[in-house]
């Protein structure tokens, strides 16, 4: 019978320590397994930004709210330049129906914020910052420039991208454009792209961005003037699957309020969706799909440029503050990791309190095997007796 116990025992430690490992390895790295973007690997789900598939969204009443390339689920979100909020309640094929959920204090705190001070567009960061810039799709292109919607391995999102890149550099501010390929064009391109990005943060960036193109056929959906310049507007996308989604978002929001701040109407709007897109890498990272397939590709180097002339002054690397009021309550750091470890080392607990009740048998006997494994940890580390001044360690052990 002890024999039995015994070996109950240790099985029921080998179970508490794994499990306690996995949570001591998940806030390593702030994640609990290898999160990807998973829309894709179900039946009948595309890859996004696939030119002509694609998902509108709109409100209870029927109103166009959005339109993208790329599968929308129950749950996931988008919110306007205003700071509008809407939560996607129901999908049916490529129509997807969104509840208005209020306006966003934090949109509107940060459109105010930047308003207010009238932050002029930065020339000349102050402080040296250090951006990263790739692309997860490297065979996005755009058909009115570069005669077809993909190319692969050399698509014409690299110009978009050196056109960020440029307008960075030109700003005094340190980049480092990795143009590693991840083709094909699927959701695998996230598993490939993340060694990319993660080699980008060994540099420790200010912030990452993943440019890309939409899909949507609509060219007039992206089109507008701004600043007199014809130009394919910007959308930002954050993964809701990742524990640093809070400060994603927060930046997403703050970036979002500063372009539009210095080119109004830039960004058309944030959508947060199923997925993580690398993001759990920086709570500075964010997707960037600048226009779409049918727009031309200098209309998305122009946008993507009136949209990072904020960023120096977004991240503080300029001479204008970062910092905007935030909603209570809410944090912009990568606690995110930290809270959901709480949640798996108590539900470890619990877990193995009720695997040695049911093995057990009765309540009774379930205390019993919980004071003996108490008392077999304890044996592991036998007692040491005080050690006495000036004596030998030879003599102490005698002692002992």
């Amino acid at each position: 019978m002890k024999k039995r116990r015994r070996r109950f025992i240790l099985y029921t430690a080998a179970l508490l320590a794994g499990l306690v490992l996995l949570v001591y390895s998940a806030n390593k790295d702030m994640r609990f397994w290898p999160v990807i973007n998973t829309a894709g690997f179900l039946n009948n789900e595309i890859s996004d930004h696939i030119g002509g598939t694609f998902t509108t969204i709109a409100d209870e009443q029927g109103n166009l709210l959005s339109m993208m390339s790329r599968n929308v689920y129950v749950g996931d979100e988008l919110y306007t330049s205003e700071g509008k909020g809407y939560r996607v309640n129901k999908v049916t094929g490529g129509m997807a129906e969104a509840v208005f959920t209020g306006m966003d204090a934090q949109i509107v705190a940060y459109n105010d914020f930047f308003t207010a001070r009238e932050v002029p567009v930065a020339t000349n960061a102050e402080k040296k910052g250090n951006i990263a810039v790739y692309h997860s799709h490297t065979d996005e292109s755009y058909v009115p420039s570069d005669g077809t919607e993909a190319i692969p391995f050399k698509g014409g999102i690299y110009q978009v991208g050196k056109a960020m890149v440029d307008k960075l550099q030109g700003s005094g501010i340190s980049v480092n454009y990795d143009q590693t390929a991840h083709d094909p064009h699927d959701n695998n391109a996230y598993v490939r792209s993340r060694r990319t990005a993660a080699n980008l943060m060994k540099d420790k960036p200010t912030a990452i961005f993943d440019v890309h193109r939409d899909g949507v056929p609509d060219p007039s959906y992206y089109r507008a003037e701004i600043d007199g310049k014809d130009v394919a507007k910007l959308r930002l996308v954050v993964g809701r699957e990742n524990p640093r989604m809070e400060a994603n978002m927060d930046f997403a929001k703050r970036m979002m309020a500063a372009a539009n701040n210095a080119h109004p109407k830039v960004v058309k709007e944030i959508f947060v969706g199923k997925g993580d897109y690398n993001q759990d890498l920086s709570p500075t990272a964010l997707l960037i799909e600048a226009g779409t397939h049918t727009n031309s590709k200098e209309q998305a180097e122009k946008g993507i440029a009136l949209f990072t002339d904020a960023v120096p002054v977004a991240l503080g690397i300029s001479g204008s503050p970062a910092a905007a009021p935030t909603q209570p309550g809410k944090t912009t750091g990568a606690g995110g990791g930290w809270k959901a470890a709480g949640w798996i080392l108590g539900i470890t607990v619990a877990l193995g309190l009720g695997f040695i009740l049911l093995n057990s048998g009765s309540l009774s006997n379930a205390r019993g095997n919980i004071s003996g494994f108490a008392r077999e940890i304890t044996g592991l580390f036998p007692r040491r007796a005080a050690r006495k001044p000036g004596m030998p360690d030879s003599e102490q052990d005698k002692e002992k």
